[in-house]
């Protein structure tokens, strides 16, 4: 349930901020960072707009469901060109199989922007998948990780279950990295940001992949996946396509992180500024749409009335008749049930053209959030 929504704008809020700071005592807070001209960071300001929250802290999806359009972007032949996504590091996944030549990630929080700094530092530190995996959740990696390039991910992911977390003092030592890979990027940051990177970052340590989704002041859902199941899960072919599931995926995803093309930007998709100004950005490289993951926020949108304005932006996106939309649907925001879902899973993905979407608004054919779902299906 990733944000991008045009919901009540609000104060970026922490899980709580005395609890951020327990979770990171004893590592260190680099002092506030001044305006930077670093190209990267620059461009992050040139894109975003005033941010807002969505009431959780959304570390990873809760759309068990996620890998199950990969199928028909194949069949679509979805590739190239420029990736536009909101939310946590699912995008990854995505990315990894559209194979595009940059990627914006826009959500209206900017904590998704911290933490998309903090992935963007496991990446720089990470040379392969094993050792991304073990960095976020602070595991000693293997011995001779080049070993583990073929690995299956479900190896990698019993190694890190049975392996404890890193010594306090190494882990610091780690943590203190990461904090000058990040500084590195050049985007300015306060301490309260730096406070919510690391907090982040211990949520990862602390529950490993045992970590879920959880909107902020609610229990854990038992319907939600957890990080394990999320990088185990396959597509309706029964391939494992999660970006750690081949040597391959993964480096495609770093390579793009290394070279700045992995944007966060923190705007509302329904907003005045950051996905017009993407739009500008993908016009000025000649690098149209090639998929746009949306989550659910379509619901959200129809709900506060946001979804014209949401369809404006989107028209300004440069695209090709392979343009796609990716979209999950959940039974909170659907009644009855898809043709598409699949039974044992909470959520349904799903996929569309965006061409064929633009139209049939321009048609009115769309009056709901439901019809919108319907024709996604069709």
């Amino acid at each position: 349930m990733p944000p991008g929504h045009s919901g009540r704008r609000a104060a970026i809020a922490l899980f709580s901020v005395s609890a951020g700071l327990a979770l990171v005592q004893g590592v260190r807070s680099p002092q506030a960072q001044p305006a930077t001209s670093s190209a990267f960071a620059a461009l992050i300001e040139r894109l975003s707009e005033s941010g807002g929250d969505f009431g959780g802290d959304n570390l990873i999806s809760n759309e068990q469901s996620y890998l199950h359009v990969m199928p028909a972007l194949e069949q679509a032949r979805v590739t190239g060109g420029a990736y536009v996504g909101v939310g946590p590091d699912q995008n990854f996944s995505y990315i990894a199989q559209v194979r595009p030549d940059i990627a914006f990630i826009i959500d209206i929080r900017r904590d998704n922007l911290l933490l998309h700094l903090l992935f963007k530092a496991l990446f720089a530190s990470s040379s392969t998948r094993v050792e991304y995996l073990c960095g976020l959740t602070a595991r000693p990696p293997p011995p001779q990780v080049d070993t583990w390039r073929d690995a299956s991910v479900s190896k990698i992911v019993s190694y890190v279950d049975a392996t404890p977390p890193v010594a306090s003092a190494t882990a610091q030592q780690a943590a203190e990295r990461l904090d000058r890979m990040i500084e590195h990027f050049g985007v300015p940051l306060t301490a309260m940001d730096w406070t919510t990177i690391h907090a982040f970052h211990q949520a990862f340590v602390d529950r490993g992949l045992s970590l879920v989704f959880q909107v902020r002041g609610q229990g854990i859902r038992d319907y939600y996946p957890t990080l394990r199941q999320l990088l185990l899960e396959t597509d309706l072919r029964g391939r494992q396509l999660s970006f750690l599931a081949v040597e391959s995926g993964f480096q495609f995803v770093r390579a793009l992180e290394q070279r700045d093309l992995i944007v966060p930007v923190v705007g509302d998709v329904s907003g005045p500024k950051a996905m017009r100004a993407i739009g500008d950005a993908m016009t000025a490289r000649g690098t149209p749409l090639s998929a746009f993951y949306i989550s659910n926020v379509e619901f959200y949108l129809y709900r506060d009335g946001r979804f014209p304005a949401f369809v404006e932006n989107l028209a300004h996106l440069p695209r090709t008749d392979r343009s796609t939309m990716i979209r999950s649907v959940f039974p909170s925001g659907f009644p009855g049930r898809l043709p598409q879902s699949v039974p044992g899973y909470y959520s349904t993905s799903l996929v569309q053209p965006l061409g064929a979407m633009l139209a049939d608004l321009a048609s009115g054919k769309y009056r709901s959030y439901t019809d919108l779902v319907y024709a996604s299906v069709r």
